[in-house]
């Protein structure tokens, strides 16, 4: 079997509690066919399928997040071929994965054998409205944005599982500020960050994003004039033909000129 020459490790959004791979087939696939036009011979995409709550709550889902990842790194054979990425949720839990890969340690008591496992980190990863804080007084809901905070708030809570406090930063990942542990977490090629400039966490996510600017992470960010909440996963269902794969498209040319 050919191995891929770049593998897009993909974790859905829904607020830890809805959705699903498959609702995002359409949106993956359209990316699978850009990466084959922007050159990539043989690329390919693993959608995570992870457990929901109220089924389980963290740390589950970092542990399927571990699994999955290595799974994929040994299909790969390489970690300089592998982009990980999500949206909203997922996108935590790619970040959660990011710091747990730099900090074993952590939580080791909770994950058990699974959470020792020694991980290579990824090239690149490639973030879409994450959720970076899970409780924040930033959140501010907006006349454009489909998200409630209070709402939010309330599924923040439930991923906890109560045995786990919103201010952990392996839970939550806004909440580290350490930013050594950031330098060891961040990707090979660095973390690009897209965000509607009109979405519940915008600012949220711009603070974190200049605190890691200014501890010299190699972080870029693109907040989308009038963009709501993962616009790039939205347009592809709500815009018009000439505007649906816009996003799209300027994550496949952040991911061919570093990969």
């Amino acid at each position: 079997m050919k191995r891929p020459d770049l593998c897009v490790y993909y974790a859905h959004g829904g607020g830890f509690s809805m959705g699903s791979s498959y609702f995002y087939l359409e949106f993956l696939l359209a990316w699978l066919e850009l990466l084959k036009k922007a050159g990539y011979e043989n690329p390919s995409i693993f959608a995570l399928e992870y457990t929901l709550v109220p089924d389980d709550n963290f740390p589950r889902q970092l542990e399927e997040a571990i699994a999955g990842y290595d799974h994929v790194l040994s299909m790969v054979g390489d970690p300089e071929k592998v982009c990980v990425s999500g949206d909203s949720a997922g996108a935590t839990i790619v970040l959660s994965l990011l710091l747990h890969i730099a900090d074993r340690d952590c939580h080791a008591d909770m994950m058990g054998e699974i959470g020792k496992w020694h991980l290579a980190k990824p090239a690149l990863a490639v973030l879409l409205s994450p959720w970076v804080t899970l409780v924040s007084d930033r959140h501010h809901n907006t006349e454009s944005d489909y998200l409630d905070t209070r709402h939010l708030h309330i599924y923040a809570e439930e991923y906890t599982g109560g045995t786990v406090s919103s201010n952990d930063c392996l839970l939550s990942p806004g909440q580290c500020r350490d930013i050594s542990w950031w330098h060891r977490a961040c990707p090979l090629h660095g973390l690009f960050v897209e965000y509607g400039n009109e979405e519940v966490f915008a600012r949220e996510i711009g603070a974190l994003v200049q605190f890691l600017k200014r501890g010299g992470i190699n972080i870029t960010s693109r907040g989308e004039f009038g963009g709501i909440h993962a616009w790039p996963v939205a347009s592809l269902f709500l815009s018009e033909s000439d505007k649906r794969l816009k996003g799209l498209k300027a994550i496949v040319r952040d991911i061919r000129e570093n990969i």
